[in-house]
């Protein structure tokens, strides 16, 4: 991927995926808005929620050492992955162990992060997302664009043609008269799913929290799909990253209300789903937990970036962002797009790429992400301080600029250096441009004129009149 600004120049030309954005995240925030406003102790449940988060960070290795246990005598495994690699390695091999070369999934970010899908494909084993707008970006092999509704930069029409010409590829094929209705498209995903479903012997999935006192592991969705796979399959493999871990059920009870109303704007999810290990009567007889890190405790060790832990996966931030509504997910590079994934991506990745880089700087500043956090998350702040980071390593257009302060310094270093440049640009000042040279400067000073040069240097003119 190139950089966010070349990425998003590219996007932006794009009408058809403006006009899709605009509308649907418009029609999300303002449907949030009025979710929101319905609990008169909204401001209160956003304040726990931050310092439910921030304390369980401060003793992130107690919990999840607590977690494991919990998990451990429920009947699962747990296995440890320090990075994407690792975790795509263990996931591939409890998958062989069962025998079986295709697998059903349920929406998870932290799959997608570590390229799970492509990597089990590399090694002959199917892996079928479920979840409507997942399983539109499959089968048109293309790239989420939001955390909650992946396929947001498709339209009706767009999502009609892929089922009709790629879904018999991977299944069931869609009818041949199918409509753009919302109706028609969403019964054949279901025709189509359902014999997954009853065949899948090994289910994948992420999880929106874990309660680290009892094992239990929490996915919120809407669609139901997440519910078939954590109870049909034999086995179950969840990859988490470790900042999901919450205490206590008393702690998840915050999140059940912010979670929906920030996300979908309802006042709870129509599948809230919860299993602690494994029982003989009823789901998974196999349970595998894979706690990713990924980068993660680096950011921890940020002071200032480590809130953008706290981030619940609610996608409210990327419906009101002024630059995400214009530009679009896939201009980010990144499986989090939008101001979290600005913040988080370039913790998680290092900045040393020029993609990672440039992604403190896709934003305006504005603030409506912050206002609209569940759990208070100050990314302009955090905005900031990667900015700084950027610009201390030295990254690309940075070494001019440092070379330039390292220059100036020395000049405002030696009175008697600057004082002759003062006179030289002034007696010079006829030749000065109006407007900044060099590529890139245009738009900047379309509508700025530089200012002008005075007649004289200020100290010249102070000697003058002030004797």
């Amino acid at each position: 991927m190139p950089a966010f600004p070349k990425a998003a120049h590219e996007a932006v030309r794009n009408e058809t995926l403006r006009a899709n954005l605009r509308h649907a995240t418009h029609t999300i925030r303002d449907k949030r808005a009025v979710a929101v406003a319905e609990l008169a102790d909204w401001a209160e449940l956003r304040e726990a929620g931050k310092q439910i988060k921030d304390q369980t960070l401060s003793r992130l290795d107690h919990y999840l050492v607590q977690l494991e246990e919990a998990v451990t005598a429920a009947g699962g495994s747990v296995h440890w992955a320090a990075d994407a690699a690792e975790a795509n390695r263990i996931v591939t091999e409890l998958v062989r162990a069962t025998g079986e070369t295709e697998v059903v999934k349920v929406k998870s970010m932290a799959t997608q992060e570590i390229g799970l899908n492509e990597h089990l494909e590399a090694e002959g084993i199917a892996a079928y997302e479920t979840d409507l707008a997942e399983l539109i970006v499959q089968l048109g092999e293309d790239r989420p664009s939001h955390i909650l509704v992946p396929a947001i930069h498709r339209n009706r029409g767009e999502i009609r043609d892929i089922f009709r010409s790629e879904m018999a590829k991977w299944g069931r094929s869609a009818p041949d008269d199918l409509t753009d209705s919302p109706a028609e498209l969403a019964e054949a995903a279901r025709l189509h799913l359902r014999e997954k479903f009853l065949r899948a012997k090994v289910g994948i999935s992420g999880a929106n929290f874990m309660v680290a006192e009892t094992g239990t592991l929490v996915v919120v969705e809407s669609e139901g799909n997440g519910r078939m796979c954590l109870t049909l399959p034999e086995t179950l493999i969840s990859v988490v990253g470790i900042e999901k871990v919450v205490p206590t059920w008393q702690d998840l009870e915050v999140f059940l209300q912010t979670l929906p109303r920030s996300s979908t704007a309802e006042r709870m999810n129509p599948y809230t789903s919860m299993w602690t290990g494994t029982t003989d009567e009823d789901g998974p007889t196999t349970f595998h937990l894979v706690l990713l890190d990924n980068g993660r405790t680096g950011a921890l060790a940020d002071e200032v970036g480590r809130q953008a832990l706290r981030c619940i996966r609610c996608s409210a931030c990327l419906n009101v962002c002024p630059v995400y509504e214009r530009a679009g997910g896939h201009a980010y590079g990144s499986v989090y797009p939008g101001p979290i994934g600005a913040i988080l991506t370039p913790q998680l990745r290092g900045t040393q790429s020029e993609v990672d880089a440039s992604l403190p700087y896709a934003s305006s500043l504005c603030g409506a992400c912050y206002e609209v956090c569940p759990v208070a998350i100050d990314i302009p702040e955090v905005l900031v301080h990667l900015r700084e980071k950027v610009a201390v390593e030295g990254g690309k257009g940075h070494r001019l600029e440092k070379a330039a302060i390292k220059a100036s310094t020395w000049v405002l270093d030696h009175p008697g250096v600057l004082a002759a440049g003062e006179r030289i640009a002034s007696k010079t000042r006829a030749l000065h441009p109006t407007k900044l040279p060099g590529p890139g400067s245009g738009p900047w000073t379309e509508s700025r004129d530089l200012p002008e040069m005075p007649a004289e240097p200020f100290r010249d003119w102070w000697k003058k009149n002030r004797t």
